[in-house]
């Protein structure tokens, strides 16, 4: 079902997503090679209960068949898609590329959730990566300029996937962007590609949403690990993630997870 918030409850996202940003800038400061992922999610952990705020995803359950995720923080590497467990012993290396996919409730009782996510380098990395970041973060901008009262998920999905898919990309298909705020996972589903028949929803004043293109340099299909969380390209090649909390305003949009 999707939710629309009051404007005193967009007001207490705006202050988390403001706070969480904050957060996520400090954690991404401290990628370079050497660095123990297991301290990027110690951070998370520290920076977020000093905000006032309460970790989104330490214990949070997709299914009662899915283990507890065990982190603060989601780091994932290289071919990593998403969900890349924090508290791994990995440690970053120079070329790599990192996406940091994190979420806060605030306040920490009864609070109010966002979400968001980029992907970094760790020094020098190739050229391929450092296009496959920015057409990432375009499709997301992109997306985010359609957000309005009035406009359709698909629409969004479209042009992430044209965006995508124009500079020899593939959108992930089997995640989404979601609704957020009551809990971290909302209606609508905000894909990352269009085919014929799936569900859209009307953008509404008052609604929030997540929209995060996870976006494959080859193919989009993935496997899980056997930790039940990390989500990795199926042909080992590498990926990206980029994602914003946003709320539909009477005349448009405004991100909610930017300083």
């Amino acid at each position: 079902m999707v939710t629309i918030k009051s404007q005193q409850e967009i007001e207490l996202l705006r202050e988390g997503g403001k706070l969480l940003a904050s957060v996520l800038e400090q954690v991404a400061q401290k990628v370079t090679a050497g660095t123990h992922i297991k301290d990027l999610d110690h951070l998370a952990e520290q920076l977020i209960r000093e905000s006032g705020g309460e970790p989104a995803f330490l214990g949070y359950r997709g299914d009662r068949r899915t283990p507890p995720y065990p982190a603060t923080l989601c780091v994932s590497i290289n071919d990593e898609v998403v969900h890349g467990v924090g508290t791994r012993e990995n440690i970053l290396a120079d070329g790599d590329i990192v996406g940091l996919d994190i979420g806060m409730r605030y306040p920490e009782k009864n609070g109010f959730f966002t979400d968001m996510a980029v992907t970094v380098p760790v020094g020098r990395v190739s050229p391929t990566a450092i296009r496959l970041m920015k057409v990432t973060r375009d499709a997301l901008n992109a997306a985010i300029a359609l957000v309005r009262p009035g406009a359709k998920t698909i629409d969004l999905s479209k042009i992430i996937q044209g965006t995508v898919e124009r500079a020899g990309f593939s959108p992930v298909r089997s995640l989404t962007g979601h609704g957020v705020g009551y809990k971290l996972h909302e209606d609508p589903p905000i894909f990352c590609y269009y085919q014929r028949g799936m569900p859209e929803t009307t953008l509404q004043e008052g609604m929030v949403i997540a929209i995060e293109p996870m976006v494959c340099q080859g193919s989009w299909e993935v496997t899980v690990d056997p930790d039940h969380w990390t989500i990795r390209t199926a042909d080992e090649k590498l990926s990206a993630h980029f994602e914003h909390t946003i709320a539909v305003t009477k005349d448009g949009h405004e991100v909610l997870t930017r300083i």
